[in-house]
């Protein structure tokens, strides 16, 4: 099967030795005493948990779960209950790493890119494929393109799942590739369906791709396209990344309800077909999404009450 390119194909823990010149002052008997002693105090307080490490893991778990991405040192300190001369250092150190990044006008932190090589490195080894398989391969096979899984990372959205279909001319994308989610249908099918705040600040940044370049952008047409997508679960791409491959994307939830990523086909299929592949990517998105154990009539809900309306598009 021939392929077009698209995007890049791209402790051991030591225990302290106990030591008492005390000890050795008075003599070996009072030494073993005291040492027995002090093991036995350490072993009954010993709990496994390096405390740097542990407050450095709650930071990032902070940073990460915050709504506005960013936040200062005062708020970081208070919200891990730890001193600010700590969190500073603690900071400092993983800046150091790239697992933090610190804006230097704002004097705010936010996770750093350090962390992307490290999430590729866990998204090799999960085995996203035997559970989005069937799913994958159903929409492949129906809609005679390439079916991807983009899972949200921060702004960015990584491939993790592919499946191609049976054509001897086909589109594709290596395992890992990451796009903006601020790129093409998969961005907008995301975008539509996140908070109203988190949507708000995508939205506010300067240079977006929903429509191809940053100088393509058409605010006003994204606004009616996100509109319409909230309500009808897909988004497509018309050959604007990339000429003569279109794309459409829908929303995928897992069993919190939370938006975590999007089922998305790509490849070289007429415009006609849009109103048909577009139905299917949606029954499979939300097929998926119900797998994962999310309540379809919560996530998806009365906002897709426009899915009889097939013809309509965003």
């Amino acid at each position: 099967m021939n392929h077009i390119t698209f995007g890049v194909q791209r402790k051991t823990e030591t225990e302290g030795t106990i030591s008492s010149r005390e000890g050795l002052e008075r003599g070996t008997e009072t030494e073993g005493v005291g040492l027995e002693k002090k093991e036995e105090k350490s072993k009954s307080s010993y709990t496994g948990v390096v405390p740097a490490v542990d407050q450095a893991s709650r930071i990032l778990i902070c940073l990460a779960r915050n709504p506005s991405f960013k936040m200062n040192l005062t708020d970081i300190c208070r919200s891990v209950a730890i001193h600010k001369s700590k969190g500073y250092s603690i900071l400092k150190t993983l800046q150091r790493y790239g697992f933090v990044h610190k804006d230097a006008l704002g004097k705010t932190y936010s996770l750093g890119f350090g962390l992307i090589s490290l999430s590729r490195k866990v998204l090799e080894r999960l085995d996203y494929e035997s559970i989005a398989g069937p799913h994958l391969k159903k929409l492949a096979d129906q809609t005679h393109s390439t079916a991807l899984l983009g899972i949200i990372d921060d702004m960015n959205v990584f491939v993790v799942a592919k499946q191609e279909a049976d054509q001897a001319i086909g589109v594709t994308t290596r395992i890992g590739h990451r796009f903006s989610i601020s790129h093409g249908a998969h961005g907008k099918a995301i975008v539509s369906f996140l908070p109203k705040h988190d949507q708000e600040r995508i939205l506010q940044q300067g240079r977006l791709f929903f429509h191809g370049t940053a100088e393509k952008l058409d605010r006003k047409r994204l606004k009616d396209e996100i509109r319409q997508c909230s309500q009808k679960g897909y988004a497509v791409d018309i050959g604007e990344l990339n000429p003569g491959i279109n794309v459409i994307a829908s929303p995928l939830f897992d069993s919190q309800g939370s938006l975590f990523g999007s089922l998305f086909i790509m490849g070289t299929f007429s415009e006609s077909r849009i109103p048909e592949y577009s139905s299917i990517v949606v029954n499979v998105a939300k097929q998926f999404s119900a797998t994962l154990g999310a309540d379809i009539s919560q996530t998806y809900g009365a906002k897709n009450s426009g899915f009889k309306d097939r013809g309509s598009k965003c």
